[in-house]
């Protein structure tokens, strides 16, 4: 499988240069991190949260989990995590487990890890679990200009 079609129409519409890095076929961040040759907390991963049928894709590094408590206190809502069901609707031109991290690609309302702006290049999920995408660490902070910003996650 190639780049998901609604990430390659997304970041086409912005514009941006990308990256993709092959990679044999993984299933965790860290094994994709070991395999591609990237570190770890170098790859976004996104997350989606549920409360109430509104939905919020989570953007935290590869090495870290989501901390729920500072998510909800944040954002004052009661997130979970999205049932798998739920997870393959939005994300249907993806493999399962491996999800972009740009919501706005989606119509999913965004939050990203602090951390992860200030990198120099990010990695991320590109629809499947043979490639990664790549862009530098300034696209990957614009193409998440309208997210909600903060410390939502704790090293795994």
């Amino acid at each position: 499988m190639a780049i998901a079609e609604r990430l390659r129409g997304f970041l086409q519409a912005q514009g941006v240069r990308y990256g993709l890095v092959p990679h044999p076929r993984s299933y965790s961040a860290r094994e994709t991190a070991k395999l591609a040759h990237v570190g770890e907390d170098h790859i976004a991963k996104g997350v989606l949260l549920e409360a109430a049928g509104a939905y919020l894709l989570v953007v935290v590094p590869g090495s870290h989990w989501v901390k729920l408590k500072s998510v909800n206190e944040a954002l004052n809502r009661q997130l979970q995590l999205a049932p798998e069901a739920q997870v393959a609707g939005f994300f249907a031109d993806c493999q399962p487990g491996s999800i972009p991290p740009f919501g706005a690609a989606y119509g999913i309302e965004t939050a990203v890890d602090e951390s992860l702006l200030s990198l120099a290049d990010v990695y991320f999920e590109s629809g499947d679990h043979e490639q990664l995408g790549h862009v530098s660490g300034e696209l990957f902070k614009e193409l998440l200009r309208g997210a909600r910003r903060g410390y939502f996650s704790h090293p795994g």
